[in-house]
């Protein structure tokens, strides 16, 4: 069941986009300890409140309680962790360079210091799939919150029940922890969505979803007579290449873990591992074709259901060099049971545009393959990846393919499967494009603040005009690298 609610009206943007610009300049100086406060009391309200929301995304997105509480907490662990971030301070990159009359470039050195610093109020386009991780109180609500940024979530339209209920609990804790007012608001509506990221007052944007709809605000975002920066997650099929020898020892493995991964949250990961390059004279295909995959599971929402219908149906019906492995006889219905698929890597290679598309939901790809450097040509031909996956031995010649597929995922992966995205300080979560339109950044991880901040270098100030963080005498005492030396 879904709710429906409001759109937001052109009137009642303007005033959150006022209140917003005015939050953005208090909070962007607010002590990072402050901040951090504001973080936890936000994570500690959604925790108090898990008996009311789990029920609401149940209704409105079909996912398991377990899985839905196993989502909250990952959603204010990440919370917590940012608030941590906070505190230690490394995330400014302070760096100081003293002046120096005997610089080796030829000319005097200035006094030159910088950090870096929030860049004002953002915009955040919440995802379907995960209505607590990347929602409105998600990841890079998260991150630009502790950057120093004010957040305008657009809603979306798959839970809008659970994204007002969940937002009525982040404001209030912003207001017990007293933040300034504004600095949090949803929005409902494509519309109203489209509008805040035009407004020159809105400084960045964020989305996870489809590759046509993040293209179509990625292109918003950059016709601005001020284009801003822009951070879409958009689609990716995650392949696994197994290597001969991984396939000869390990074969009832890999299986059972592909079909497992694949069939994950009824294929609605971004992570999915769509594609399973093998050996065409391995055991895996069979033993695929044997496994017993989980009972149909009801998808995110009807637009989602017509979206994996609509591409499984044309890779069905209307190529011949694409034949099932795995397929029932409710593989197109509502819900749809798990759909597996192969064909053979040079049939891959001569489709790679078509073959090589997300479809988002239970289905998978197997590619055969006759001689591992086949491996290398599939590389070559991807578009940028969320990630890649090698399932291989110890003794395994794949440094080119490990390079090959560096170049074209955020993460790579050795003997373990993509759908388990760990919140920690060395995540990746981007990749490429259509994989995201920044693949500098990440939306996982303590990394995702530098999304949301921008470097300000201050040249030959007095100690009390800088920020405390560029002060010789450290008063906050975060990491500073002075003349080059981290300290």
């Amino acid at each position: 069941m879904t709710i429906a609610l409001d759109t937001t009206t052109t009137d009642q943007l303007e005033a959150l986009l006022a209140d917003a610009t005015s939050a953005a300049d208090i909070w962007g100086t607010t002590p990072a300890a402050a901040r951090g406060v504001a973080l936890t009391t936000v994570a500690e309200a959604l925790d108090a409140a898990v008996d009311e929301l789990v029920p609401l995304a149940q209704q409105e997105t079909h996912l398991a309680e377990a899985r839905l509480r196993g989502e909250l907490k990952r959603t204010t662990f990440q919370l917590r962790l940012f608030a941590e971030v906070l505190s230690e301070g490394s995330y400014l990159d302070a760096r100081i360079d003293h002046a120096d009359p005997e610089w080796p470039m030829g000319a005097p050195r200035p006094d030159l210091r910088r950090q870096l610093e929030p860049l004002g109020p953002v915009v955040v386009f919440a995802a379907s799939n995960f209505p607590f991780a990347f929602s409105v109180a998600g990841g890079d609500t998260a991150s630009a919150l502790a950057a120093g940024c004010s957040v305008i979530l657009k809603a979306h339209s798959g839970h809008p029940g659970l994204s007002e209920a969940t937002a009525a609990v982040v404001v209030g804790a912003l207001e017990e922890a007293g933040a300034p007012k504004g600095l949090f608001a949803v929005i409902y509506g494509t519309q109203a969505g489209r509008d805040a990221l035009l407004d020159p007052r809105v400084k960045a944007g964020s989305f996870t979803g489809s590759i046509p709809g993040g293209r179509a605000l990625f292109d918003l975002a950059n016709s601005r007579p001020e284009p801003i920066p822009f951070y879409g997650e958009l689609g990716s099929v995650n392949p696994t290449f197994v290597t001969r020898a991984a396939a000869a020892a390990r074969a009832e493995e890999i299986a059972s873990g592909f079909a497992g991964s694949f069939t994950m949250g009824a294929g609605q990961f971004c992570t999915k591992p769509g594609v399973l390059l093998v050996p065409a004279d391995s055991r895996i295909a069979e033993l695929l074709t044997g496994t017993e995959l989980p009972v149909p599971a009801k998808l995110l929402n009807d637009r989602i259901q017509s979206g994996y219908v609509e591409v499984l149906e044309g890779l069905l019906a209307g190529n011949s060099s694409v034949q099932t492995l795995v397929r029932g006889d409710d593989a197109l219905a509502d819900p749809p049971a798990p759909t597996l698929l192969h064909t053979r890597v040079n049939d891959l290679l001569k489709q790679h545009e078509t073959l090589l598309a997300e479809c988002f939901g239970p289905s998978a790809l197997v590619v055969s393959y006759e001689d591992e450097a086949q491996l290398l040509e599939v590389a070559r031909v991807l578009e940028g990846q969320l990630t890649a996956t090698i399932q291989g031995e110890e003794n395994d010649d794949v440094t080119e393919l490990v390079r090959l597929l560096a170049k074209k995922a955020g993460r790579v992966l050795w003997n373990q499967w993509p759908t388990g995205v760990s919140v920690t300080y060395a995540q990746q979560h981007g990749g490429p494009y259509p994989a995201t339109t920044s693949p500098t950044s990440t939306s996982v991880g303590t990394a995702a603040i530098n999304r949301f901040l921008r470097p300000v270098a201050y040249q030959g100030f007095p100690q009390h005009l800088l920020p405390e963080a560029l002060q010789d005498a450290n008063p906050i005492g975060v990491p500073q690298r002075i003349n080059g030396r981290l300290s």
